[in-house]
């Protein structure tokens, strides 16, 4: 039996090598799709990214008296500082007037008993100044008792202090981000603690490679079924066990699917440069347990629906990519859409538990949730295997 199981192990992996349809849509198709996305994203943080803005700040007795404000753009001005959003300038009203004639800073502050804020313009780096000028003052209590404590306790030099006083800063630039993207969809956020728009497309990327695995499971229950190719006519009438040539076709069919997101990950990293992090054992987790979902996806398909084999080609490509869509692949803002109105249909979407856990790997400094997604996609693998084989278990043939 077991000599029965490599034959027809051996012959199923040829037999899927030699299907131009399949090799196009597990190998090639990922591959052009991919290049693509980077053709058409790679330029598109480069244009979005914040770039340091100009400013000057006028230094009259009430900027110079006021610690809050002076501490609060040290750290927002800082070239040290990740999260630096300022080139400033500290100069005089005159100078100040003569440097926004000229162009030369987006626009100037000055500090009366409310501040004051002077630009020429509407633009993003206009309103970036004005909500940078709203979270000061809303912060300006904590940052003032901070500060107050450092003069009581004369710890100035206390780097705990500090931190306080850099991590309020930090707060203040998430939040004028977070300003920036409720107000304009086309503001991203590519600092070195984000996640990038084009990572989330190839994550989806990823999962529809994934979920292409199930065309390659769909032709390994196809092939072995009496009513569905000539082959399966054989094996009906004869007495070799049914669930082993599966088996074995199924196990060929998800190592064909190990090549061709190989492959990709292969092209993407060399050649289109994709940086895919640090935590590649956990990468390859995800991916292995996404393709094992893809693959009983598509057996479960081929097993249940009664239909020729391009109708079921379709139907899992269909699947596969309504699924991608809902996780994020024509617009990262479908994903946050459906978990915030119908979070269920993400639940039960393998491409959503994919992307899911790429996701968990960037936001969260647990691995929680990573798992969590790995083992939903385990038990939806485990789900479509029972049904499967409750289906073919109750096919019949009144003739062979």
């Amino acid at each position: 039996m077991i000599s029965i199981f490599i034959h027809n192990f051996k012959y199923a992996l040829k037999t899927l090598f030699k299907n131009k349809m399949l090799i196009f849509w597990t190998f090639a198709f990922p591959i052009i799709l991919g290049t693509f996305f980077n053709m058409a994203f790679a330029n598109i943080e480069k244009s979005e990214k914040l770039k340091m803005i100009d400013i000057a700040i006028v230094e009259n007795e009430n900027f110079k008296n006021s610690t809050v404000w002076k501490q609060t753009f040290k750290v927002l001005s800082d070239e040290e500082n990740v999260n630096r959003l300022f080139n400033t300038k500290y100069v005089s009203k005159e100078e100040a007037e003569k440097l926004l004639k000229n162009d030369e800073i987006t626009g100037y502050v000055e500090l009366q008993k409310e501040p004051i804020v002077t630009v020429t313009n509407s633009g993003i780096n206009e309103t970036v100044l004005k909500y940078v000028i709203e979270e000061i003052i809303q912060s300006e209590e904590i940052i003032s008792n901070i500060i107050q404590i450092q003069i009581n306790e004369k710890l100035q030099e206390d780097p705990t202090q500090i931190v306080n006083i850099e991590q309020i800063g930090m707060q203040i630039y998430e939040n004028t981000i977070e300003k920036l993207q409720k107000q304009e969809a086309n503001i991203q956020d590519i600092s070195s603690n984000k996640l990038s728009y084009t990572m989330i497309e190839f994550y989806t990327l990823i999962a529809m490679t994934c979920l292409y695995g199930g065309i390659l499971g769909m032709v390994a229950v196809n092939q072995n079924l009496a009513n569905m190719s000539h082959t399966g006519k054989r094996i009906g009438v004869s007495p070799i066990s049914k669930g082993k040539l599966i088996l074995g076709s199924s196990i060929a069919s998800y190592l064909t699917q190990l090549i061709g997101v190989l492959l990709l990950f292969i092209y993407t990293i060399f050649v289109l440069k994709v940086d895919y992090g640090n935590n590649l054992m956990l990468i390859i987790l995800l991916t292995l347990a996404g393709c094992l979902a893809g693959l009983t996806m598509g057996v479960s398909i081929a097993a249940c629906i009664k239909a020729n084999d391009n109708l079921k080609t379709g139907i899992v490509i269909s699947v596969t990519m309504i699924g991608c869509f809902l996780s994020g692949m024509m617009g990262i803002t479908m994903k946050y859409m459906v978990d915030k109105n119908v979070p269920i249909i993400n639940k039960l979407n393998p491409a959503s538990m994919i992307t899911d856990g790429f996701y968990s790997l960037y936001y969260y400094d647990t691995l929680d949730r990573f798992y969590f997604n790995v083992a939903s996609l385990a038990i939806f693998a485990i789900i479509m295997l029972g049904i499967s084989i409750i289906s073919l278990r109750r096919q019949k043939y009144d003739s062979i």
